[in-house]
């Protein structure tokens, strides 16, 4: 197991530099060395005459003892400094892990997640946004874009904070939470929120207290009984017991003794990672089968087994996979043997005997093939149909599917999308009835599987944010968005047309306010093929939701879901 990382705390600087940095030296000297120290609190002084310290070491007069991170970017000359260090060649692009001050200093700015010495850290830099302020505050893109990161697998290690979570008194300690020190500056409700969301294993917001020290064990390098074994001594969280105080009706209703003993411990790894299997190496990975990446890449527990990922994509059943077993038996739509290179999900090679016999049999979007789940069918034009999405992101999630085979929507003729845009209008209508905003996006994969088009309904209070999460989402997979707004959804499904390639995977996303952002592919390139799910499950926070597999629910519940959605979309149906 690696060694520990041993960090340094610190609260509110002030701008008082000369004194922290006397401070982490001796400390470091008696009970050093320590990897990093982490500033939570206002880092610039309130007063003029501070700024020559720091500026000692930004010129290089004086040198900074280890990697130190700061998010209390604000104060009388934050501004001054800062703007400088934005402009800086070396600072532009997506740089979660800090922007570079001088040596060893580094702004965290905005919201992020990075890996310091095997530590997962999050961070929300400053205050909310008020008044227009370019620096020392967080928006409301910063939130959404950290509630993204933090729908991916693995557990937050340290989540850093300048402001204190409202509900929470001082010195509160719940799990792996250390003693905290609160902020005089106030309470913020939005970190109490993200707290609850991202449940870090250490909650770090703090003034009063000038150093502390602490030494965790990444979870990384943890193993599963481990990281779900309860420490002694712990209490309920002060997040639940907050939320408990503000909602004493609604607490009442949910405690139970079950409910009790998760709140003590939170890492409940056969809950979490029970897709996954065992952490004993001989397992597969889930999330590298069924999309080809793996956020925790040569940090994950399980194999990335690339003969495995190869026979999903030729149709074979994850089960089957994994377990080498399918208690779906006959019932299941996937293969129940392994597949020869020949084989693909939908059909055979070109060439491999009938293969529109076998592509229209075995794939189970076709409306004429004996798989198809007609349950879940909720309207049926002439060339496309409408279903319910097996396993739902959300309530009233569609799928807009061509009626004959075709690996995407974008090369079908021209004519047909007269019809396509009548559906497409009509969910708009009804989403906006419900006090909602349609976004639309499909995956097309070079494989040729059956095209279908996703319809997502999301609260109209989110929809600002959308292009920004997909924006910043691309960013962290290293690609920018090909992006272009129109007036009508006619004219933007053309432009998409002209950027189509049939020798490249592509991906496009149609957004509510008339943008289109659209990516082709590269060869090389790993691109999750759940992306536009994973996105807008972190936008609505629902991350355990982000992989279809893991919201199916019964055909009798499936059957239900169905018919009250054709009910209530009656009135809009153009096919009726």
């Amino acid at each position: 197991m690696m060694a520990s990382p041993r960090i340094l705390l610190c609260g509110g600087v002030l701008g008082r530099i000369n004194q922290l940095f006397k401070r982490v030296n001796s400390v470091n000297k008696s009970a050093g060395p320590f990897d990093a120290l982490f500033c939570v609190g206002q880092f610039f002084s309130d007063e003029q005459d501070r700024l020559d310290e720091l500026m000692d070491y930004v010129e290089g007069r004086a040198q900074i003892p280890l990697p130190t991170y700061f998010i209390g970017d604000y104060g009388f000359d934050a501004a001054k400094v800062l703007s400088v260090v934005s402009k800086n060649s070396a600072n532009q692009g997506f740089k979660m892990d800090g922007f570079k001050v001088c040596d060893n200093l580094f702004w965290l700015k905005g919201s992020g997640k990075f890996t310091l010495h095997g530590l997962s850290v999050a961070y929300l830099s400053g205050r909310q946004l008020s008044n227009g302020q370019q620096f020392g505050t967080y928006s409301q893109d910063d939130i959404d874009a950290l509630r993204a990161f933090a729908e991916e697998p693995g557990i937050v290690d340290l989540f850093l904070s300048n402001e204190w979570p409202s509900g929470i008194t001082n010195r509160a300690t719940a799990s792996d939470i250390p003693a905290g020190i609160s902020d005089s500056s106030g309470s913020d409700s939005t970190v109490s929120q993200l707290v609850a969301e991202i449940k870090p294993r250490y909650h770090i917001a703090e003034k009063q207290k000038f150093l502390h020290a602490l030494s965790p064990i990444p979870s990384s390098a943890m193993s599963a009984a481990e990281i779900s074994a309860k420490p002694p001594n712990t209490t309920l969280s002060p997040y639940t017991l907050a939320d408990q105080v503000d909602h004493p009706k609604e607490a009442t209703k949910r405690t139970s003794d079950s409910s009790l003993d998760s709140q003590y411990w939170r890492y409940d790894v056969s809950n979490k990672r029970q897709k996954h299997g065992n952490v004993d190496g001989n397992k597969v990975c889930f999330k590298f089968i069924s999309s080809g990446t793996c956020p925790r890449g040569e940090k994950c527990n399980f194999q990335h087994d690339i003969d495995a990922r190869e026979q999903f994509l030729r149709g074979v059943c994850l089960d089957f996979i994994i377990k080498g077993k399918c208690e779906k038996g006959p019932d299941c739509n996937f293969k129940h043997s392994l597949q020869d290179e020949g084989e693909s999900y939908s059909r055979k090679r070109p060439g491999s005997g009938n293969s529109n016999a076998n592509r229209s049999k075995e794939c189970w979007f076709c409306l004429s093939s004996p798989n198809v789940e007609s349950h879940l069918v909720t309207s049926i034009g002439e060339n496309f149909y409408c279903a319910l999405a097996k396993g739902p992101l959300v309530q009233d999630h569609i799928l807009i599917i061509p009626v004959e085979h075709s690996p995407n929507t974008l090369s079908l003729p021209a004519d047909s999308e007269i019809e396509l845009g009548k559906f497409q209008n009509s969910l708009k209508m009804y989403y906006k009835n419900q006090g909602k905003e349609a976004v639309f996006f499909e995956w097309i994969s070079k494989r040729g599987t059956h095209a279908n088009l996703q319809a997502v309904p999301v609260p109209s209070s989110k929809a600002a944010a959308l292009k920004d999460i997909f924006s910043l989402a691309a960013e962290k997979l290293g690609f920018e968005f090909v992006t272009k707004r129109f007036n009508n959804n006619s004219e933007g499904r053309k432009w998409l047309r002209t950027q189509f390639d049939k020798n490249f995977s592509c991906f496009y996303v149609e957004l509510p306010e008339g943008s289109f952002l659209s990516h082709l592919v590269e060869e090389n390139e790993k691109f999750p093929g759940q992306f536009g799910r994973e996105v807008l499950a972190g936008l609505l926070n629902m991350a355990d939701r982000a992989d279809w597999r893991n919201c199916t629910i019964g055909k009798e519940e499936e059957t239900k879901l169905a018919e009250n959605f054709k009910k209530r979309f009656e009135v809009f149906d153009p096919s009726q």
